[in-house]
């Protein structure tokens, strides 16, 4: 999904940068730990959360996750409204927040503004400074301290804090060049290393997810296959313990009877191909997502498309997390019937949902708003929040 910063989290927007060949980044901070070394088979500690079949296992327990996205809280320069945030985020119950790992800038911005790397073809830098990473930190830290899990991704599909449109400004090509620009694709590997790196012994680390959204419009989906297999085989060399997903939205997807569909969301278009993306063996689960009204279908497309998605995850023998799904009104009444089919079909290839997106009351006032927030202490919230982890617990 695409956002609107708020008055806390004005940022450049632009980026570029990636990688194909695996370099190391000569300005991580001297407390970053060494990346592992590669290894076969993976035991993970009981902190770490990994996969039970088509279920995730977070200490010990494999019941059904619930959770949301919050693209702006690395983005805040206020520990305390950090910590506000996450204290609401655990006492609601919830146990996962998707939170954006990237802020890529073509041009330095003014002191204070927060951002995290400066794509140049001339000389990137990767920020870790008190307006760069160290912001990322305090999230990590914060949500360890309260037992909240993090999804944190690499690089976003859009412009919205860079972005692969601004790996193209500073490294040449187009979006959809993005996947094979080798320049492009060493700076997203320097920045990998250097995050993966960096959080590689946090507990509170969820996956590594390659992207949010990424899509290759009129490309053959060997294009984002082969990028995907390619670049989450890179992580697991830096981390063999913590699971890695694509982000995508679920697009290029056989209807749960084996039958084609030529409704867009379930074509190729957009060069995904979800079910055989699935087969990739470093990523360790399918994610989704569901915007029905700007994908040109009414929301009752929803539970179908739930559906769908849980019956190709279950025959690949992964998890399904339907990562981000939102709606721009009547939130309660339509999105509930969102969450009831995904939790009927938590023992059949779903494992967890997280909405779009989180809202709350910071110093500077209410987070923002794009017209799918779901503020805490609302009516919405009570429904979709509160109601819906019960169902979950009961």
């Amino acid at each position: 999904m695409t956002a609107t910063p708020t008055t806390d989290m004005i940022l450049p927007r632009v980026s570029s940068l990636l990688g194909l060949a695996a370099v190391a980044v000569s300005i991580l901070p001297s407390h970053v730990w060494a990346a592992p070394a590669a290894t076969g088979t993976i035991t993970a500690s009981a902190a770490v959360p990994t996969t039970s079949g088509l279920r995730f296992a977070v200490n010990g327990a494999t019941t059904y996750l619930a959770g949301s996205n919050s693209y702006w809280i690395g983005f805040l320069t206020k520990n305390a409204d950090v910590d506000v945030v996450l204290d609401h985020i655990a006492a609601s119950g919830l146990k996962v927040l998707r939170v954006w790992g990237f802020n890529d800038v073509t041009t330095k911005p003014a002191a204070g503004t927060v951002y995290y790397q400066y794509l140049s073809a001339k000389g990137s830098e990767i920020n870790t400074g008190a307006n760069g990473l160290q912001r990322l930190d305090y999230v990590v830290s914060a949500a360890a301290k309260r037992g909240v899990y993090l999804i944190v991704n690499f690089v976003n599909n859009w412009s919205d804090y860079g972005g692969m449109p601004a790996y193209a400004t500073a490294f040449g090509g187009t979006k959809e060049g993005w996947y094979a620009n080798a320049a492009a694709q060493t700076q997203y590997r320097k920045y990998i290393q250097a995050v993966v790196s960096r959080y590689v012994n946090e507990t509170s680390i969820f996956a590594w997810e390659l992207a949010n959204e990424p899509r290759c419009k009129g490309c053959p989906t060997d294009t984002v296959y082969n990028w995907a297999a390619d670049v989450s085989k890179y992580i697991k060399s830096l981390d063999p313990h913590h699971m890695v997903t694509m982000g995508d939205e679920g697009f290029g997807l056989p209807l749960a009877n084996g039958t084609a569909s030529t409704a867009y969301p379930y074509t190729t278009a957009e060069g995904m191909d979800f079910a055989r993306n699935l087969e990739i063996a470093t990523l360790d689960f399918g994610t989704f997502h569901m915007y029905p009204k700007p994908w040109g279908m009414t929301n009752s497309f929803g539970p179908g498309w739930i559906q769908d998605h849980a019956a190709a995850c279950k025959k690949a023998g992964k998890p399904c997390l339907l990562e981000e799904y939102g709606t721009d009104g009547d939130h309660c009444t339509v999105e509930k019937t969102w969450q009831a089919a995904s939790l009927a079909a938590a023992n059949d290839g779903m494992a967890g949902d997280l909405f779009w997106q989180w809202g709350d009351t910071l110093s500077t006032g209410k987070s923002a708003d794009d017209g799918n927030t779901i503020y805490y202490g609302s009516s919405d919230g009570k429904c979709l929040i509160q109601d819906h982890v019960k169902a979950i617990t009961s």
